[in-house]
């Protein structure tokens, strides 16, 4: 689309020796933060991306001694979000939280995102990954894949599936072609909405992730039918996985991570992952995010950017596969 894949190690590459550029550098670090910080999360109030970005918040305004605001600035599959952030200074007061839905999705699925997705962030550190579920409806008549799979060979284009974010959209139309049936993609601006329609049984299934899933498939609202990738889930080994229910090269999750503007100063880099890390390690704050869902580890910055870039080539391929157009 707008970037070889040939590029994208020499762009990889680029942003490493762009961090440690002493061109770049923005601020003093010894008087980092000077201000509130803006933590900008591209996704609705409610939904786990906003859980987990507050409890980063609280902590890491507690481990830099100044107050960050989460700050929600939801639509366009994560881009307006995403571009704000591309347009802030490059000072460290401006953050982005954020899955993999604006820089390795949304970059395939618009046909203008308005944003480079390698050159135009400072990658901070990875922080984790959200697992994703197929869950269903209770009068949705079946609780398998396989079951679910034959009831929509019968009825061709009947079964509907909700979508909330870049993931769900993917998760559906990849498993319908592996599968090999014609289901009705209905999309939402966010999961909540989503969900709730699903609860309503207005849809019969969707892909979402574990975290924000997890109260309604407690409480019996929903059901789980398996978790959307190859293995099981060591967060939830009751359920099935795609390839035990038959589904093969079916292996999906969103990945989550903090970024900045392109050109951050390296020491408040540096700086902003040590802190993130040490709020990971924390053994409270991990035991609050792995009850919520999330899959928490921590990575250094030229790792995440390594990592970013090679997940572009991985979501372009896949989006490709899976016969999504660029809208």
């Amino acid at each position: 689309m707008f970037i070889s894949k040939k590029m994208l190690v020499l762009l990889g590459l680029a942003s490493c020796i762009t961090l440690a550029s002493p061109g770049t550098i923005q601020a003093n670090t010894s008087q980092y933060p000077q201000k509130p910080i803006s933590l900008v999360i591209a996704f609705p109030a409610g939904t786990t991306s906003d859980s987990i970005g507050r409890i980063f918040a609280s902590e890491l305004g507690n481990a830099l001694g100044q107050t960050v605001v989460v700050e929600n600035k939801p639509g366009g599959n994560a881009t307006i979000g995403a571009k704000y952030v591309v347009n802030a200074k490059p000072d460290g007061h401006t953050l982005f939280l954020t899955t993999n839905t604006p820089i390795s999705a949304a970059p395939w699925l618009l046909k203008n995102v308005g944003y480079d997705p390698i050159k135009d962030f400072t990658p901070i550190g990875r922080i984790g990954n959200l697992p994703f579920v197929l869950v269903a409806n209770n009068n949705v008549p079946v609780s398998k894949v396989q079951d679910l799979v034959n009831m929509a060979k019968k009825d061709p284009g009947k079964v509907t599936y909700a979508s909330g974010n870049a993931t769900g959209i993917l998760a559906g139309a990849t498993f319908a072609k592996r599968a090999g049936i014609d289901m009705l993609h209905v999309p939402y601006k966010g999961s909540p909405n989503a969900l709730t329609d699903l609860m309503g049984g207005r849809v019969d299934v969707m892909f979402n992730d574990l975290a924000s899933s997890l109260p309604y498939i407690q409480s019996g609202k929903i059901k789980a039918m398996a978790v959307a990738s190859a293995k099981p889930s060591a967060i939830a080994p009751e359920l099935e996985s795609m390839e035990t229910a038959g589904i093969n090269n079916f292996d999906l999750s969103a990945w989550m991570g903090f970024f900045g503007p392109a050109n951050m100063d390296p020491a408040i880099v540096e700086r902003l992952n040590a802190e993130i890390n040490k709020i990971i390690a924390n053994p409270e704050v991990y035991k609050k995010l792995s009850d919520m869902g999330f899959d928490a580890f921590g990575s250094k910055p030229d790792e995440f950017g390594q990592f970013v870039a090679a997940q572009l080539d991985v979501w372009g391929d896949m989006i490709k596969e899976a016969g999504i157009e660029p809208q």
